[in-house]
């Protein structure tokens, strides 16, 4: 799964994906810096993980993972090619969901495409050129003849606003955002953070000094943790859990995914040959204190090729080489 990071030049994509990665994508004052899109792998902070790996002292942990794509910033005019937009729109459509970075914060050294900082014009400006972009694949694929071939239309795309603001955390502006878009119908992701704050957490080595810096700023935890969690979930995606002394590790499986195709994100053998999963939630394991204790206590549930896996359950699967 690929979320594309999207937004106009100079609102800190970049600066956030080197603050996701540390992997020193390039972060300039001036637009379409990122030509061609950075890649970088992004764990997915899970306590639950951590828990678990604590508990068996295991020798290997293994948290979820997403792909993040830093894409260059759009303008007004990308669905014409304005800056090389064509390009960077058809990038967007290899994305499953998108990070829609908005600026909040106030910088005279970074100058802003339009010359001003307003976050929901901003986002007005970057959906024109989606939409347009649409219009203009619906209309090629009906000269071509193709009626309603599947295409998958970028304003459809599964959305998490990020709003970038100043350390300070440019009050109100994450609220007014997600006021303004938010509908009875629309299920509106808004997640907040300071993207140069973030790369200076990432930097750190030190647990005592990231944590030290998070107080300063009276962060009770990362907003790069929050926007990971919130684009996973995003995606329609949860984590089951396989623990034990060897390895602790989160699987990712969409929402609804059945036992035996959960089984089948270990190795496809497990799927083919599937008998039963033994299951224990997340919550009933650290109650009982352990596997041991839970099974004697039948918190430990045997099921079938129809059960449905939850976020959060250790499964233990069984199944015929």
């Amino acid at each position: 799964m690929k979320i594309g990071i999207v937004g106009l030049p100079n609102v800190g994509k970049s600066t956030l994906f080197n603050a996701m990665t540390k992997a020193g994508a390039l972060a300039a004052n001036y637009p379409f810096a990122t030509i061609e899109p950075n890649i970088g792998i992004v764990k997915i902070p899970d306590e639950r993980v951590d828990y678990l790996a604590k508990f068996y002292n295991a020798k290997s942990v293994i948290h979820a993972t997403i792909e993040f794509v830093d894409i260059a910033g759009l303008v007004k005019g990308a669905s014409k090619g304005e800056g090389l937009g064509n390009k960077f729109l058809a990038k967007i459509r290899e994305v499953d969901a998108i990070v829609h970075v908005v600026r909040a914060f106030q910088n005279n050294d970074i100058v802003h495409v339009d010359g001003s900082v307003n976050p929901l014009r901003d986002i007005e400006t970057i959906n024109i050129e989606l939409g347009l972009a649409d219009l203009e694949a619906k209309e090629r694929r009906d000269a071509k003849g193709k009626g309603t071939g599947d295409i998958q239309m970028l304003l459809d795309k599964p959305t998490v606003y990020c709003v970038n603001t100043d350390d300070k955390g440019s009050a109100g502006a994450a609220t007014s955002v997600f006021a303004s878009l938010r509908r009875p119908t629309q299920d509106v992701t808004v997640v907040s953070l300071c993207a140069k704050l973030e790369e200076e957490l990432a930097m750190l080595d030190n647990d005592d000094d990231r944590r030290e810096l998070m107080e300063m700023y009276g962060l009770q935890e990362s907003g790069l943790d929050k926007l990971a969690r919130a684009a996973y979930q995003k995606l329609g995606l949860i984590s089951f859990l396989t623990a034990g002394e060897q390895e602790v590790r989160a699987w990712t499986v969409k929402k609804g995914a059945k036992a035996p195709q959960a089984a089948g994100r270990i190795h496809t053998d497990f799927e083919k040959g599937f008998i039963r999963a033994e299951v224990i939630s997340y919550a009933d394991f650290v109650e009982c204190g352990g596997m041991v204790k839970a099974k004697e206590k039948g918190k430990v549930r045997i099921e079938g090729k129809d059960y449905v896996v939850v976020d959060g359950d250790i499964i233990h699967f069984r199944f015929n080489v």
